[in-house]
């Protein structure tokens, strides 16, 4: 509240100055001012996540899934995000309920894992809710996958020099 009284006051006062003086040009400027002023003070923050590329060339990050923290690697090769059968058990997924019948090609080889939906998926400030992924059967992979199912609904995503830029939707 007192960030917006002290833009009001500012205002004014150039308002003030502007108006006794009368220079056309100087109104113009001060008006500039004063919308770029009320533009950043309203403007919401950018929903944006930076990840650095690991030394190994992967692309690694902390998410928390329903709550839980997981590690993933960024996989844009993976249609969906894949996790494994100790990151959904940790995560509090029905595992119990799931029936493994969706055919995948991992590193390790041929396997076949279960569809679900993540209540919440977050990358730092950004949050997905109801993110289709897949879970292998225990054994079958190390390390959890941000696939496309999450990637899609990112505005947009990039790699500059060795960081990968994540932007969320505002």
């Amino acid at each position: 509240m007192s960030r917006v009284l002290l833009v009001v006051l500012v205002l004014m006062a150039t308002a003030g100055a502007v108006v006794a003086y009368g220079d056309p040009d100087q109104i113009a400027r001060a008006s500039d001012t004063v919308t770029q002023l009320l533009h950043d003070q309203f403007r919401k923050p950018e929903r944006a996540v930076q990840i650095p590329r690991g030394q190994s060339g992967e692309f690694a990050l902390q998410a928390r899934i329903n709550g839980v923290t997981a590690p993933m690697v960024i996989d844009t090769g993976a249609t969906a995000v894949v996790l494994t059968y100790e990151t959904a058990k940790a995560a509090g997924l029905p595992l119990e309920l799931l029936e493994y019948d969706v055919d995948v090609e991992t590193a390790g080889g041929h396997t076949k894992a279960a569809r679900l939906t993540l209540d919440r998926l977050a990358i730092g400030k950004l949050v997905e809710r109801s993110v289709p992924a897949l879970v292998v059967p225990h054994g079958q992979m190390k390390t959890n996958l941000l696939g496309m199912s999450f990637l899609d609904r990112m505005e947009s995503w990039e790699v500059r020099a060795d960081r990968l830029m994540l932007h969320g939707y505002p």
